[in-house]
């Protein structure tokens, strides 16, 4: 028998449910493995994906490939193996395996996807039961299908502490790939095998899949290695002034872990990084607390709860997929247009975008954002908050775009914060950030704003922040696009006249019931008193409601 690791959004040899099971379940039966990765055409052509992330992908597949090859081997008479990438719909690809090799079995990890994903798991699986291929998933972090019948929201954080808590898997050694690297003669299994070799594509580019933007030179590389090299840097000394420089993002692009677009396509697991943060924990609380850099071990407290609301907005995806489309407090559907931009909107929508405002340190953070795939989290509520208030954009047009912006890119937390940030829960506080605020207190020098909006750079520091009340606006930069404090005043007029009205509390609770965190100053709605979710913490220790990006 023959098992098939489907590679998804898990481009790692450890901590590797799917490939252990098949590793373990092929010695038993005299079988072997498959590693394989799919290129899925339709994939790569929804709304939310971009040719960085296609790139980050690649990246990381390059690396599996070398490890695949190499597979820590201890017994050097057999072959290392090979990465079968192939090219086309799942189904098309499943059919063509079926009819080379007969019966198989299927393993990959569960994924919490974006709706194209989830829909795409459906075929697959009503192909497996029509086709009598038995296809096993595996949790891939702390995320639970079919919550409610695991006793709902109420154990949530007690399911996540169990998960956690047991070791990282090992990498399998000696594993009895099916298919063997090129430069290794294939194994004398059967002919047909042989033929498999027709059906590997190699790596694909933007251009073969018809992608319409390019890659950005400036983004994170992808690769297991350079993940850890980012974690053990992060434990080491970066993270040191995490907490304070997390909202800068001057400061934050180095004092930030920057493991967020390894984790969206994990090249290391939440478990490993959660590991060795209490590892790196545990050292530092062994030392003299004078020997203790400063805030270093606060800070890791502070990174070990993010790594917390990582699966917590996960879950919420998991729970309503229908919340990537549509507001998951439909009190407030039509409050923002739904439909096709007006005229006016597709201005207002295209400034944004192109970070052409008026407003220097929102068009520094998107400028800064589309060149490097990469913003630290403030900077990033504060362009939602910007697009969902201030010019009243539908959060669903405005996230497609930052989607494919973001190298990290993780449907469940990306939708479940574009609704929070966007005030249409209402289950969390209305978070208006006023932008001018923000860059006096995030940027007071100017240092990020001068390097991203160079048409501002001779411009004195007096007006630099609010450059209208300069005596002439510099050559080429555009006037504020709106009022920013009649805006404002506006948006929350109608979004506290909607979260007010009956209809909108009575559906918070609905939410809260279904999504909210059991922390007791945390999402509450009406009179729901949850329990406390400890995470592995002190019961009712508090963290922000901010995850590391």
């Amino acid at each position: 028998m023959y098992s098939i690791v489907w590679f998804k959004k898990d481009l790692r040899l450890s901590d590797h449910a799917p490939l252990t099971w098949a590793v373990a379940d092929a010695r038993l039966s005299g079988g072997a493995v498959l590693a394989l990765w799919v290129y899925e055409p339709s994939m790569w052509q929804q709304a939310d994906a971009s040719a960085r992330h296609l790139g980050f992908a690649n990246e990381c597949l390059a690396e599996l490939e070398a490890e695949i090859a190499q597979d820590n081997r201890t017994d050097f008479t057999q072959p290392g193996g090979a990465l079968l990438r192939c090219h086309g719909e799942m189904i098309e690809v499943l059919t063509k395996l079926k009819a080379l090799l007969g019966g198989f079995n299927l393993v990959s990890h569960e994924e919490t996807g974006n709706g194209w994903s989830y829909a795409r798991d459906k075929a697959v699986a009503a192909w497996c039961r029509a086709s009598g291929v038995a296809w096993r998933q595996f949790p891939s972090n702390a995320v639970v299908r079919a919550l409610n019948a695991h006793g709902g929201r109420d154990r949530w954080g007690a399911q996540w502490a169990a998960r956690m808590r047991a070791a990282p898997l090992p990498t399998p050694q000696d594993v009895p790939w099916l298919l063997a690297r090129p430069s290794v003669p294939p194994p004398m299994r059967a002919p047909r095998v042989a033929a498999l070799g027709a059906m590997q594509c190699g790596a694909l580019t933007a251009l073969d899949l018809r992608m319409p933007d390019r890659d950005a030179r400036e983004r994170q590389r992808g690769a297991r290695a350079r993940a850890w090299r980012e974690l053990f840097s992060f434990l080491s000394h970066r993270g040191q002034h995490y907490r304070a420089d997390m909202s800068s993002p001057l400061a934050g692009a180095t004092s930030c872990s920057r493991l967020s677009p390894h984790l969206a396509w994990g090249t290391i697991s939440i478990k490993e990084t959660l590991h060795a943060t209490w590892a790196r924990r545990g050292e530092l609380m062994a030392l003299p607390a004078d020997a203790r850099p400063a805030g270093l071990l606060a800070s890791l407290k502070s990174f070990a709860g993010r790594l917390h609301w990582h699966c917590h907005f996960i879950q919420k995806l998991e729970s309503e997929s229908a919340i990537e489309f549509r507001n998951v407090n439909r009190a407030f559907d039509h409050v923002r247009n739904e439909g096709v931009l007006s005229v006016a909107e597709e201005a207002k929508f295209t400034a944004w975008a192109e970070g052409k405002t008026g407003f220097p340190f929102v068009d520094a953070c998107m400028r800064s954002l589309t060149a490097t795939g990469w913003i630290n989290f403030r900077m990033r509520a504060m362009l939602v908050s910007f697009a969902s208030y201030h010019l009243w954009l539908h959060w669903r047009v405005t996230g497609c775009h930052l989607a494919r912006l973001f190298t990290d890119y993780e449907p469940g937390i990306h939708w479940s914060q574009l609704q929070m940030q966007s005030g249409v829960t209402g289950i969390n506080t209305v978070r208006i950030y006023n932008p001018v605020k923000q860059s006096y207190d995030q940027d007071p020098l100017g240092v990020f704003i001068r390097r991203w909006v160079p048409e501002l750079a001779s411009l004195e520091s007096a007006f630099l922040h609010e450059p209208w009340n300069a005596p002439q606006l510099p050559l080429g930069y555009p006037a504020p696009i709106v009022d920013l404090e009649a805006a404002g005043r506006i948006a929350k007029d109608r979004i506290y006249g909607k979260k007010a009205e009956p209809a909108t509390k009575a559906e918070a609770r609905a939410v809260f019931q279904k999504h909210g965190s059991r922390k007791r100053t945390r999402e509450r709605a009406g009179k729901a008193k949850p329990k406390p979710d400890t995470h592995l913490g002190k019961p009712g220790e508090q963290f922000q409601l901010n995850l590391e990006m």
